[in-house]
């Protein structure tokens, strides 16, 4: 009976000292690349775990927050304007708006403050006048893009390229584009022909038992997702969990053939590698750390915890000022400490 896919591991031989080099090289690729698989199956869970938790339990306390400032800012706006305002504390109220909108609108995306935050600016306020025009799709004189320099860059680029396609090739660089076509045909071929294989056994389209065509129809749903990934171990192990090849096969193929099947399996190993790189990336940004792991998961939990705790407290606090500030008597007295 066979084993299911995910237990079916793809090694040449049990020893090391009689396997050739391309052979300890297929096994050291096959285990690298099952290793990463399983490491980037943790990540992904994580990933799904850790989104689910913050848009569940932190992102609606963080725009009730956020909502609450911008209310904040409109109620400084309307203090401003009142008759009983004075001119030092219209200078203080102007500041706090700019900061607080200048916040909201380029860390949070609160467009709606824009029109707040552009009475207020003052003429020393270039660097957030420029950030604006960028966030309403302005662009400034320098901001590169469609420059003369850039242009004429270009245009010389253009110029190189169409001088080296130009130049006769040297006999040697004919060489070696055609041993790289050759080998790019080859590893296609390698590929290729473990699928046909497949392919030919389990297509499900002239099997006249219906039970028979339901379980040959997932297999090639299976075989048709490892061809179209070029995932040379996912038909490798296909090809032992159906017994289309058995141990005996993997231990007697040929060199050239071994080293084509590693070539694929390098460049697997590396798309990997950088799935999981990118995936550690996003996942550190998320969570705020330097690196993230699949064990990072209970630190993250803790920390997102007590998190949510400082965010609840901050919230109340600003609810409360908000009440009080409300009263003009009260935010003229909380001015006068205001520095």
């Amino acid at each position: 009976m066979s084993q299911p896919t995910q237990h079916q591991l793809v090694r040449i031989g049990t020893g090391s000292d009689s396997l050739s080099k391309s052979q300890k090289e297929f096994n050291r690729l096959t285990q690298k690349i099952e290793e990463t698989t399983a490491e980037l199956k943790q990540l992904r869970e994580a990933s799904d775990y850790i989104y689910q938790r913050l848009q569940a339990n932190y992102q609606p306390f963080v725009d009730q927050y956020i909502q609450l400032r911008v209310n904040l800012v409109r109620l400084f706006d309307r203090a401003y304007e009142h008759d009983d305002i004075t001119r030092a504390e219209q200078k203080k109220l102007a500041d706090l708006i700019r900061t607080i909108a200048s916040d909201l609108i380029f860390q949070y995306d609160v467009d709606s403050l824009e029109p707040i935050y552009a009475k207020y600016k003052t003429s020393d306020s270039d660097e957030p006048d420029q950030q604006l025009a960028t966030w309403t799709g302005e662009r400034s004189d320098d901001s590169g893009y469609d420059s003369d320099s850039v242009v004429a860059e270009e245009a010389a680029e253009d110029e190189r390229q169409r001088q080296r396609a130009s130049k006769p090739k040297s006999e040697k660089r004919l060489a070696r584009e055609a041993k790289k076509k050759a080998d790019e045909q080859n590893t296609t071929k390698a590929v290729r022909t473990l699928y046909m294989d497949l392919v030919k056994a389990f297509h499900p389209d002239r099997e006249p038992d219906e039970a028979e065509k339901v379980r040959k129809t997932e297999i090639m749903h299976r075989v048709i997702a490892a061809y179209e990934k070029s995932d040379l171990l996912a038909l490798f192990r296909l090809q032992l969990e159906f017994e289309r090849i058995d141990q005996a096969h993997l231990e007697s193929l040929a060199e050239s053939q071994l080293n084509y099947y590693n070539k694929i399996l390098r460049q697997q190993a590396q798309e990997l590698d950088d799935e999981l790189a990118g995936l550690q990336k996003q996942l550190a940004r998320m969570t705020g750390k330097s690196k993230f792991t699949a064990g990072s998961l209970v630190g993250f939990d803790i920390s997102l915890n007590s998190d949510i705790g400082q965010l609840k407290r901050d919230t109340k606090q600003l609810k409360n000022d908000l009440k009080a500030l409300a009263d003009l008597g009260v935010l003229k007295q909380w001015l006068k400490s205001y520095r």
